[in-house]
């Protein structure tokens, strides 16, 4: 099976790209480094030419809320044209669990639209929506800094949602990816998540334990998420949801 993987080399993406040479199957690895841009076409056709699954694991290099919204929208309806035109089997697009739950944040939003694209396309596809990775828990948490109410001795506090989330590891993520490439499209919606629910709050002081950060944890229930307000369960698993097997920390 000939496999075009756009965005191969971020992090689910180069994952992605080498579980699959393991396992046997020709691929493409496609991505701005290689000189492919998918909001422009160019090289698209050329990195699809002959491939039976196309897998979008892309991801914006601007993150405007416009910005955003062009790069999903024209990037995944070009790809789409471009997978009409090869004839391939599947169309296989990495998205977030949650992303319909957050419509304040410009990100999900653009997500959605993208999802919306593929749905209403015509092409069979799957889209896997995966709950936040552990590689991006120090990020999360860097995000959530502020200071402290004291302001003495230039103290920071970590003010958390006090909301859910489950980290799942990007391995495991590239691996159930890996696993719809080889099976029959599923014509909707796939999601995975990480083996536990913990709070934003658990997770904050593993993240500072693990580089002996000794900042205050304060769950802040007006505490955004990248600027969007959250729910409790917004970023986490429903039931039928695929849970990974490796646990955070």
């Amino acid at each position: 099976m000939k496999v075009t993987v756009f965005g191969a080399h971020g992090l689910v993406g180069s994952l992605l790209t080498e579980t699959l040479r393991r396992e046997g199957e020709d691929v493409v690895a496609a991505s701005r480094r290689s000189g492919v841009d998918i909001c422009t076409g160019a090289g698209v056709a050329k990195a699809l030419a002959g491939a039976d699954v196309l897998v979008d694991v892309t991801d914006s290099p601007w993150y405007g809320d416009a910005e955003l919204m062009y790069f999903f929208t024209r990037g995944t309806a070009n790809l789409l044209e471009a997978a009409r035109a090869a004839g391939v089997s599947q169309y296989v697009a990495l998205s977030i669990v949650g992303v319909d739950q957050i419509p304040d944040s410009g990100y999900m939003r653009a997500k959605v639209a993208q999802e919306e694209l593929i749905e209403e396309s015509g092409l069979p596809y799957t889209i896997v929506r995966a709950t936040q990775f552990h590689e991006f828990a120090p990020t999360i948490i860097d995000s959530l800094v502020v200071e402290s109410d004291d302001d003495v001795d230039d103290v920071h506090d970590v003010r958390v949602p006090d909301a859910l989330i489950q980290p799942i590891a990007a391995d495991e993520v590239a691996a159930f990816l890996a696993e719809v490439v080889a099976s029959p499209p599923r014509n909707h919606v796939s999601n995975v998540g990480g083996p536990e629910k913990i709070t934003f709050a658990q997770m904050a002081r593993e993240v500072l334990s693990l580089s002996h950060d000794d900042q205050r944890v304060v769950v802040d229930p007006t505490a955004k998420y990248f600027g969007a307000t959250l729910k409790k369960d917004s970023l986490v698993t429903r039931d039928g949801a695929m849970l990974a097997s490796i646990t955070f920390g």
